[in-house]
């Protein structure tokens, strides 16, 4: 399996970061096994384009909320890493609390 578990949706309270306030969070390494999908459907363009994040982050969006590590973008880059035999995604993660 790839992710811990696929979600349908943002179980976490809204967290209302805009772009720039994501770009001010470092990235870390986050292994994809631990990442609970928010999304269960994917854009095969967006997987195989190459161009894909020309004009966004670079890197992923990781919410922690309760103990689990939620993807809330970045599906096609934690994809593309698995389908490159690689464990590891690096994200940005933001912490919300209850």
């Amino acid at each position: 399996m790839i992710f811990k578990r696929v979600g349908e949706g943002r179980p976490y309270p809204a967290h209302a970061l805009e772009p720039r306030d994501w770009a001010k969070i470092p990235p870390r390494q986050i292994r994809i096994d631990q990442l609970i999908t928010t999304k269960d459907t994917l854009h095969l363009a967006a997987l195989l384009d190459e161009d894909s994040t020309f004009y966004g982050d670079l890197f992923a969006h990781v919410v922690e909320w309760r103990g689990d590590l939620y993807l809330e973008d970045g599906l096609h880059r934690a994809l593309r890493a698995a389908l490159h035999q690689r464990n590891i995604l690096h994200a940005r993660v933001h912490e919300v609390g209850d």
